[in-house]
């Protein structure tokens, strides 16, 4: 992402608790007996990285990926010069590698990279990645990792043709990498709840960037482009996606059809993103899931969270406080879901490195994302509308969004 507001404090799919420090505890325990990590894998070799995205979190990524040690920065793109020279002078990335203008991405891609990350504005996440899979190359992505609908299906399309060239693609989740959340959904799964009854979800933060200024190249620079729907897919897909991500890893399947509502709050909004989302989503079979949002100043902030709720006992996955489950025959006491901006990433570099090594291309995270991507589109799209909407006929639609990119450096 671009957005260096929250490159230090507030963002970023199950991977399997293989690549995740593992957590057993008691069934009534207070708190999880968590047993010592394992050991890292060697580092056999270092392999080529570039870094398409050095906004904020884009080229904080990058310091993680070298201080891992199995990661050579061979060279940035943005589409400011500015960015990929800071995020190369930092990086050690040679002048001669750092790639700016809408086309950046492409000449990175040529430049002799083995992988690449794709963290810039979600607009370009999944063309960026279809192009970097195409030229046989290893992704570690953002999310969300599309805007509409059209972008979401290329995702998963993605995700199978990366198998099938025995790439990695890896979509950057925290929530599922977390120990505490990580024994939380299997117990979920393996029946902790009873029969599951309905889910209550929030993906709350402070107030977003809206310049005056509406020139796309304006738009492309730090976090101005949340207001603007085509660069950002709003509210509920650029910054809900954990929380939507948690639940459908819970669940295991998207809804079928949501309603709700939305609104812009913000006076003299200047861009046609909204702040608030209500949405009712329902499941195939009957299960209810509302999820709520908000972009503003009122002392609720940094929440992502969901609570799942069955007949026999209820849980709650976070991303910042605690998870547990409560009741029923598993009963887990849980424990505090700690430094998770940071230590999930880590573990998701660490498994990308380990994936690449070891040629494991079976990338379950790209359908995750992409289903997640249109469970969030579904609701923006219901709640603009003010009607119920199947996800059946929202993907019939297929219908992209718009941008007039008029003016952009090349």
């Amino acid at each position: 992402m671009n957005d260096s507001r929250f490159s230090s404090l507030n963002r970023r799919r199950f991977l399997g608790s293989t690549l995740a420090t593992s957590a057993v505890g008691s069934l009534l325990g207070p708190l999880v007996a968590q047993t010592p990590a394992p050991a890292a894998p060697p580092i056999t070799r270092k392999i080529k990285l570039g870094l398409i995205g050095c906004g904020g979190r884009g080229a904080w990524l990058g310091g993680l990926f070298k201080n891992h040690g199995g990661f050579e920065i061979h060279a940035t793109a943005d589409y400011f010069q500015d960015k990929a020279d800071n995020a190369g002078n930092a990086l050690g990335v040679d002048k001669a590698r750092r790639f700016s203008g809408l086309g950046a991405y492409q000449k990175l891609i040529a430049s002799g990279c083995e992988a690449v990350t794709v963290v810039n504005i979600p607009r370009f996440h999944a063309t960026h990645a279809r192009a970097a899979i195409d030229a046989g190359l290893h992704v570690y992505a953002a999310k969300p990792v599309a805007v509409d609908v059209p972008g979401a299906l290329a995702v998963e399309a993605a995700g199978k043709l990366a198998t099938s060239k025995k790439l990695v693609y890896l979509v950057d989740y925290q929530i599922p990498t977390d120990p505490v959340n990580l024994e939380v959904v299997k117990r979920i799964h393996a029946g902790g709840l009873g029969k599951l009854m309905h889910i209550d979800s929030f993906g709350f933060s402070g107030t977003w960037p809206d310049p005056a200024d509406r020139h796309p190249e304006n738009l492309l620079r730090g976090g101005n482009w949340l207001t603007a729907i085509p660069l950002s897919g709003d509210f509920i897909v650029e910054y809900s996606i954990h929380t939507i991500d948690a639940v459908l890893w819970a669940v295991g399947k998207r809804p079928i059809k949501a309603t709700g509502r939305c609104r812009r709050c913000r006076p003299n909004a200047q861009g046609d993103g909204r702040e608030v989302y209500l949405v009712n989503y329902e499941f195939d079979d009957g299960l209810a899931w509302t999820h709520r949002c908000q972009a503003l100043r009122n002392g609720e902030d940094d929440i992502i969270r969901a609570t799942v709720y069955g007949d026999a006992a209820h849980a709650l996955i976070n991303y910042w406080g605690r998870s547990y489950l409560r009741g029923g025959k598993q009963q887990f006491g849980g424990g505090p879901v700690e430094g998770l901006y940071n230590k999930g990433a880590e573990r998701n570099i660490a498994a990308f490195y380990q994936q690449v090594i070891a040629g494991q291309c079976d990338n379950p995270t790209p359908r995750q994302a992409s289903d997640d991507a249109l469970t969030a589109i579904l609701g923006r799209e219901a709640s603009a509308r003010g009607t119920e909407l199947t996800m059946e006929a929202l993907i019939a639609e297929n219908k992209a969004l718009e941008l007039d990119m008029t003016g952009l450096a090349p």
